[in-house]
């Protein structure tokens, strides 16, 4: 199961292109809201999460979690209770952790990064704490993917399904949606 974190404020390209992505592959991917039964993009889309927060106790047959950024989007994930558990739980079983554009800040925040690979929209590398800052599109180092944004947000979900299923899965959802 993949579960993809949204609160008010999310960039709505950094969540759909992976979910989209991710469900082409065949993933049960489960979206949370955060404070809200319908969420509002930055950008005033609105969305009605399949759980809640309050809906869902901490579930322990995650194999993905994935934190969108956007603005105040990260900053409302950041504050979640749910998020930073769910964060926990991942990170002390080896699940994959998934975050895009100021997102990868809530890992760095937590120290998750030290000694990784990662990247970030830029101006917010400054909260990669420990993290070896590439600037590159998308990272994947270990059980993290980061990536830089909305413009990559196809290249991350690939990535996001290459760490699951593999490169063989990843290059025909590549080839299905002409991106080569």
């Amino acid at each position: 199961m993949v579960l993809v974190f949204l609160a008010n404020g999310f960039e709505e390209t950094e969540a759909v292109a992976p979910i989209d992505i991710l469900r082409r592959n065949g993933q049960n991917v489960i979206t949370v809201g955060i404070g809200e039964e319908v969420i509002t993009s930055s950008h005033d889309i609105t969305v009605v999460p399949d759980v809640t927060e309050a809906d869902m106790s901490l579930m322990t047959d995650i194999d993905m979690i994935v934190l969108p950024g956007g603005m105040p989007g990260t900053l409302n994930l950041e504050k979640s209770r749910t998020v930073q558990d769910t964060i926990d739980y991942c990170a002390a079983n080896g699940k994959f952790i998934g975050a895009i554009c100021a997102a990868p800040s809530i890992l760095g925040k937590k120290g998750l990064l030290k000694g990784k690979k990662a990247t970030c929209f830029p101006g917010f590398e400054e909260f990669l704490e420990g993290a070896d800052f590439t600037g590159e599109p998308v990272e994947k180092d270990g059980n993290i993917i980061t990536a830089r944004g909305a413009g990559v947000a196809v290249e991350f979900g690939l990535k996001l399904v290459e760490a699951l299923s593999g490169k063989p899965a990843s290059d025909k959802i590549r080839e299905s949606m002409r991106c080569v």
